[in-house]
């Protein structure tokens, strides 16, 4: 089986099945494509069974997208929808299609976590974990032979383009658990999604749009990987459900919390407000000393000159001399 990165839209790409999650409620691209998929004009999405968690709905296209069939997986909501569910969403759903669809040799899949907050690394490895998991387990359907993970963001696709080939060179090719040394048994997939909540994570309070994407996954995220931590963030626009419950919860959980305060965003300065009252440590980072207002102005800022480079340098070395006064401190 080979496994692909696949850079378009997931509506128009050619497939036997398109896999997809339904976390309770319509979210990303499963409500694109069940709304695609309505065509009673109820506006409810009756035509098209909704799956509980734990459940599956196989739905025909018809042809309105590119894919002949639909595979909705019921998942829990997308709040509690971690890099453990990731994993077993993925298993899980080759592992469905195994019995309803065996004759599928195509099957397309989206990245899940990343549109809300989720480490982009860890969760990527945890559906790709899911994935090779079924494949070798022989948990799939007999005619499989190609998964294709299809993404809409170019620069992503560089991104996990780079972790595919790190994790299976040459063809990105998962071969039968029967030889030798399996695709799991690798450092990067091992522990993807099942240990995933015992790795220690930065939470990361920044804007989250367009124009600070290349400042979070090339100078924040490579910092915070490079010192060994997950690395996430919430997208307050994005998000379905309790956002702030969510918000919290990571907040409480983290290491430390990363803040960029350019452009003075009050989610952001709520965030750190909220890490300062639990007594988290806070790194602040800033464009440039005039984003600062004046509650934070007293404060140790990393200022990067608004240069991604010179960000993920400050921000590296600050991590190295946390982790060094951490040590000393034991």
């Amino acid at each position: 089986m080979i496994i692909s990165i696949l850079q378009g839209d997931a509506l128009v790409v050619p497939a036997d099945v398109l896999v997809l999650k339904y976390a309770q409620a319509p979210f990303g691209v499963d409500a694109q494509v069940v709304r695609r998929l309505d065509t009673s004009g109820a506006g409810v999405f009756s035509p098209v069974p909704l799956p509980p968690p734990g459940a599956v709905s196989l739905v025909e296209s018809r042809g309105l997208i590119g894919a002949r069939t639909v595979l909705l997986v019921g998942v829990v909501p997308l709040g509690q929808f971690g890099y453990e569910e990731i994993r077993a969403f993925a298993s899980g759903a080759l592992a469905a299609l195994a019995d309803a669809m065996p004759q599928a040799a195509e099957v397309a899949v989206t990245l899940h976590g990343v549109g809300y907050g989720l480490d982009e690394t860890e969760a990527f490895r945890a559906e790709l974990a899911g994935i090779v998991e079924a494949f070798e387990n022989g948990r799939h359907p007999k005619a499989l032979r190609r998964v294709v993970i299809v993404e809409h963001d170019p620069r992503r696709v560089e991104r996990l383009q780079r972790q595919l080939d790190e994790i299976l060179p040459g063809e990105n090719a998962v071969r039968p658990r029967k030889e030798a040394k399996t695709a799991l048994q690798s450092d990067a997939l091992r522990t993807a999604g099942r240990a995933s909540r015992d790795k220690a994570h930065v939470f990361v309070a920044m804007p989250f749009a367009k124009e600070f994407d290349d400042r979070f996954h090339y100078g924040i995220h490579t910092a915070i990987r490079t010192a060994g931590y997950l690395c996430e963030r919430a997208d307050m626009a994005s998000f379905t459900g309790d956002i702030l419950l969510w918000v919290k919860e990571r907040i409480d959980t983290a290491e430390l919390l990363v803040a960029d305060l350019s452009g003075a965003n009050p989610n952001v300065y709520l965030e750190v407000g909220y890490a300062w009252g639990k007594g988290l440590p806070t790194v602040l980072l800033a464009s440039d000393e005039k984003d600062l207002l004046f509650d934070v102005r007293g404060q140790r800022c990393l200022v990067y000159q608004n240069s991604i480079r010179v960000l993920e340098q400050l921000l590296t070395a600050e991590l190295g001399k946390l982790a060094s006064d951490r040590r000393s401190d034991r």
